[in-house]
């Protein structure tokens, strides 16, 4: 389903009822993932410290986790809170990639330009050239996707001259049963 540009703003709240509708009853991120060390398992450098209300920057190659959730890109900067715990992370790239698995097993991906990940509210906002894929759900593109990573609900816009772009996957029926080999029909 594609939203017109008619009206962009009315083309996001439609977007955005479509997909809280559709998440009604929706799977939850993987909730174990929370509990989980973030960890950096690659980048060509840095420069911060883990300190009180910091900042580190990553650079290069960047690949962060934490449980289940995979963010990469070209340069990240890792927001450190008060009580030295990781609140935000910020990364761009060509593309920014997050991908996460659900409490079922079902993947989720995303990528844009820029990717603000909440570590404390788990929101994604991915802006330019967004797109969010949920494995048997669907996908959504736009200039900018925000995804609650608690409830996979999302929202898009588009905050250009392009539209937000919808796709809802059919939900999976169950197989007919096939005749008995005695009742087949001439």
């Amino acid at each position: 389903m594609t939203s017109t540009p008619r009206s962009r703003r009315a083309s996001a709240s439609l977007a955005a009822l479509l997909i809280g509708v559709c998440a009604v009853g929706a799977v939850h991120a993987k909730q174990s993932d929370r509990d989980k060390p973030v960890e950096v398992e690659h980048a060509d450098s840095f420069d911060g410290f883990n300190k009180p209300n910091s900042v580190t920057t990553l650079r290069g190659h960047v690949k962060i986790s934490q449980g289940t959730m995979k963010i990469s890109g070209d340069l990240a900067k890792v927001y450190v809170d008060g009580d030295q715990a990781v609140s935000r992370v910020e990364i761009t790239g060509t593309p920014a990639h997050i991908e996460q698995l659900d409490d079922n097993g079902n993947l989720m991906q995303g990528e844009a330009s820029t990717l603000d990940y909440d570590n404390v509210k788990g929101i994604a906002v991915l802006t330019g050239n967004a797109s969010v894929v949920q494995k048997g759900r669907g996908e959504a593109h736009g200039d900018k996707l925000t995804y609650d990573t608690r409830n996979s609900e999302m929202t898009g816009e588009s905050g250009g001259h392009g539209q937000v772009h919808l796709i809802f996957q059919p939900k999976k029926r169950p197989a007919a049963p096939e005749p008995a080999a005695g009742n087949k029909q001439p």
